[in-house]
């Protein structure tokens, strides 16, 4: 037996609190995942919106017909700024707020006068445009997971038709007074199409955080919890195959005396300076750079395409750029200075941990050659003087 129009809208309420329930808990499970909170809440006033209409259905009484209007209007208008949230991190309230009132303020006045056949085809318009927004908004973001956000995209976007649908029925029929809501194939499509929507889109969103979850871990493993730059696995793993030419280059580099700052100061200062040594890289550094922290005092940066000589510059560079740094701590100040050994790649290619290996050895010569300078693998080539040779002070 087929089910009436109003117990098919009662079957979508209960499937969009599933779905409230199943982000809720997600987002308990990881609360660093804030749009899921934003759609519970765009579920919540979308629940009560269909219960609503559920109601109007059987009064059709102007006022609950405008409450539900706005109710569904403010869900739909969350549901588009949770997608915003999403790929953006932009917090939604603001934009929620303002497409919740153009949307309301533009239809639920025609639910109060009596003309609640145009008020709802401005809601199925509206509605409409938000879901097609919506779908727009996580395909733009599809590359972060692309199997759960092309299905999320998809459906929001089926959705968005139906919408369209209905309210194209109701213009053909010229239907802009009711004396019972709409009841025809495009009402009962758009409810199926929702209602399975609704079940795809709670399936996939459990997807998407496990995506995500799996990818909050790999960069975990793949970075240095202190500094934020990329460990010695992540720097391997991403181009300890490579073979690198004469446009690439390597820099190691290494805080003069680093164990002695520990010893006098204490690690807490100790951790103070390597941070502020990360700063510094993020500050020389261009979007070409490989910035990495090897383990303790020592980091090494990959450079690709790169003029000849522009590595050494850059060293030198981040040398005097950290130089000049004095860290205050409750203990004294602070200046450290940084040696570095710079290779470049060959001609005819050279592999990756060679390259590394001649910039280690040139590291070695510039801590030989006294510190807080830069030398080129293969010959030492003083930049900075050391006259503040790892200067301290209590």
């Amino acid at each position: 037996m087929m089910l009436d129009y109003q117990s098919l809208l009662l079957a979508l309420g209960l499937s969009a609190a599933c779905l409230m329930v199943t982000l809720f808990g997600t987002w308990v499970s990881r609360r660093t995942e804030s749009f899921l909170l934003t759609l519970v809440a765009a579920l919540a006033l979308t629940i009560s919106g269909i219960l609503t209409y559920n109601l109007y259905g059987s009064h059709m009484g102007a006022i609950l017909g405008a409450v539900a209007y706005s109710l569904l209007m403010g869900g739909f208008s969350v549901i588009y700024a949770a997608s915003i949230q999403f790929r953006t991190g932009i917090k939604p309230w603001r934009v929620a707020g303002l497409l919740a009132l153009v949307t309301i303020a533009a239809g639920a006045p025609c639910m109060l006068v009596g003309l609640n056949g145009l008020g709802l085809v401005i809601m199925n318009v509206a509605t409409a445009i938000l879901l097609a927004g919506t779908a727009h908004q996580y395909w733009c973001a599809r590359t972060e997971a692309p199997v759960p956000l092309t299905g999320m995209s998809v459906l929001y976007l089926m959705s968005a038709t139906t919408f369209a649908l209905c309210a194209t029925m109701l213009i053909a029929n010229g239907e802009w007074t009711l004396a019972r809501v709409p009841d025809n194939w495009a009402e009962n499509l758009n409810i199926g199409v929702c209602i399975a929507g609704m079940t795809g889109i709670g399936a996939l969103s459990l997807a998407l955080h496990q995506w995500r979850l799996a990818a909050h871990h790999r960069r975990e493993a793949l970075t240095d919890p202190l500094t934020g730059l990329l460990n010695r696995r992540a720097l391997f793993e991403q181009h300890g195959t490579r073979v690198l030419g004469v446009s690439s280059a390597i820099i190691v580099l290494d805080i003069d005396r680093f164990k002695s700052i520990n010893d006098q100061f204490g690690h807490a200062c100790g951790d103070l300076v390597l941070k502020a040594f990360a700063e510094d890289l993020h500050a020389v550094l261009g979007r070409d750079s490989t910035a990495t922290r090897l383990g303790g005092e020592e980091f090494a940066v990959l450079i690709d395409n790169v003029m000849p000589g522009r590595a050494e510059l850059i060293a030198t560079d981040v040398l005097q750029r950290f130089a000049s740094r004095r860290i205050v701590f409750e203990r004294g100040i602070v200046q450290p200075t940084v040696s570095a050994g710079v290779a470049t790649g060959t001609q005819a290619g050279s592999p990756f941990e060679t390259v590394l290996s001649q910039a280690d050895a040139a590291l070695y010569e510039a801590k030989r050659a006294g510190r807080n300078r830069v030398e080129m693998a293969g010959y030492l080539h003083p930049v900075v003087d050391n006259d503040s040779e790892n200067r301290t002070s209590a």
